[in-house]
């Protein structure tokens, strides 16, 4: 244990004051990378699916990233405690631009969702060991400096990425998109291996196999169970053979990682993650942390567009408000948690989260913007307080030999809880829409038909008299009740799972988290 406290002080050392600077400049612009990616890709799908074809198949350039990026997460986290930092940062760098210079290079739709893959193979590593870097970098009492600064990125990169995306798409080519991650990663990669010097461990010689065959089950189970959420209901019906394929190749590949974990001498995906209460807490805290953050980004766009008739770009900024309210409070966060603990903290930002989630469904029908904004200011500040406070406790309660495993499983516990709740949520949206409207509908159909309905009224009004387009307005109008009742379910539904993840920290996190000296 005194050696793995004094790794840790080491790696908190790593560069000393000179070189802690650029350091830091490395991981907010590897942050950065990954933060754009789906935000500046989504704006050019329609130029992407022009030139490439393959709309029947787009969705997966989100969800093959997507999964590629999950189910890297806990190998790399391990990868890190095993060979350091560095060499994972490098090589998830170079592996993620390598995957951008592909992606501009596909010549069509399969192409290029192979190479999203490539890119969120590497971004499992950014994600990660950025975070892990992060802690190792600063004491206790400074980590809040550096995890404000990560979430600002996030932050800035949600409102810049559309517009930016747009930006290339339009005037220059949607290749740029990818392009532009050459010169950003190549900044970052020459920092980090020019100013990160880890130092030489103890325990270095004599250090354990790598746990090769627990990471191949680790992405298999997790490739085959995250692709099972995200396609089902999608591409083929939850209970047709495809779904229940999937879920039970994936459960018996969920058996064959806990036997294979459990006879490796140093695991992928050690017990000690689930044994020890406070990890195990916060890991089930954030996996309902991911579940309910789909209700906003995924369905609130579609209610100002639809509910409130605004425009994409009005509509974007209803959902980008939290973004400004998060950082901020994740900054100010550690003055709280310093006075009454990391637990009690996160319990005050998730049940402040669960009240405005649920007051969500009781705004006025179909209200102004503001409304809805005001409620994403409140919930951005009360999610601020919520996560960050987990995080950087969980990451104290380990030495440096553990913090790239441990952070690791609390961030893919929060992809999967995502993954999880875009399927739940959407499940739950359709099955209102259909029990409004009658037949199969589904949300995506709906809001396209209401777009496309509203136009046709608008002309029909215009060449035939006022009787049809009345007759049009009040078919929209059932619509758009439909949609509105369909979004405030899944706003109930994420209230629900804040309640989930207040009533665990309650009852499994420790009041005191077992914060190690520094």
């Amino acid at each position: 244990m005194d050696d793995t406290k004094d790794a840790a002080r080491d790696a908190a050392r790593a560069g000393g004051s000179g070189r802690r600077g650029p350091v830091v400049a490395a991981l907010m612009l590897a942050m950065a990378l990954a933060a754009l990616d789906s935000t500046i890709v989504s704006t050019a799908v329609p130029q992407i699916v022009g030139d490439l074809g393959g709309f029947s198949v787009f969705s997966w350039l989100f969800s093959g990233y997507l999964l590629a990026v999950t189910v890297t997460l806990p190998v790399y986290g391990r990868l890190s405690d095993t060979f350091g930092r560095k060499p994972v940062l490098v090589a998830g760098a170079a592996l993620f631009l390598l995957g951008s210079l592909l992606c501009a290079l596909a010549w069509n739709m399969a192409a290029l969702i192979a190479f999203r893959v490539v890119q969120g193979l590497g971004g499992g590593a950014l994600q990660g060991t950025v975070q892990t870097l992060a802690a190792d970098l600063y004491p206790l009492k400074d980590r809040p400096k550096i995890q404000a600064r990560l979430s600002t990125v996030w932050a800035v990169s949600a409102v810049a990425g559309p517009a930016l995306g747009g930006l290339l798409a339009s005037y220059a080519d949607w290749r740029w998109i990818f392009l532009v991650n050459l010169p950003v990663g190549a900044v970052a990669l020459w920092l980090v291996v020019r100013h990160l010097h880890e130092p030489r461990r103890a325990s270095e010689g004599t250090r354990a196999r790598t746990d090769w065959a627990g990471a191949l089950t680790v992405f298999a189970c997790g490739g085959v169970l995250l692709t099972a959420l995200v396609q089902g209901g999608v591409a083929w019906p939850w209970w047709s053979a495809p779904s229940l394929t999937l879920f039970g190749t994936g459960l018996v590949l969920l058996a064959a990682v806990v036997a294979v974990e459990r006879r490796a001498a140093d695991p992928i995906m050690p017990g000690w993650v689930w044994r020890r209460r406070t990890i195990a807490a916060v890991n089930l805290a954030l996996g309902a942390l991911g579940l309910l953050m789909v209700a906003p980004t995924v369905f609130l766009p579609t209610y100002a567009q639809s509910v409130l008739g605004l425009a994409p770009v009005a509509a974007g900024f209803v959902l980008s408000v939290w973004t400004l309210s998060w950082p901020v409070s994740a900054a100010l966060s550690q003055h709280a948690y310093r006075r009454i603990g990391f637990r009690d903290t996160a319990l005050l930002g998730i049940g402040t989260a669960a009240l405005i989630l649920f007051a969500f469904p009781f705004l006025p029908y179909p209200g102004a913007a503001w409304q809805p904004a005001l409620l994403m200011l409140l919930l951005g500040g009360a999610l601020g307080l919520f996560q960050l406070p987990l995080i950087v406790g969980v990451q104290s309660t380990v030495g440096w030999a553990e913090r790239g495993t441990a952070t690791a499983s609390v961030l893919f516990c929060r992809q999967s809880g995502q993954t999880a709740g875009a399927a739940v949520f959407g499940a739950i949206a359709n099955g209102v829409l259909a029990a409004r409207l009658g037949g199969a509908s589904d949300l995506d159909s709906v809001t396209r038909a209401l777009d496309a309905g509203t136009e046709a009224g608008t002309e029909a009004g215009a060449g035939a008299g006022t009787g049809v387009a009345a007759g049009a307005g009040v078919a929209d109008e059932a619509v758009r009740r439909a949609v509105a009742e369909a979004v405030h379910a899944v706003y109930l539904g994420a209230a629900g799972a804040a309640a989930l993840a207040f009533l665990v920290l309650l009852i499994l996190a420790p009041r005191k988290f077992p914060v190690l000296t520094d």
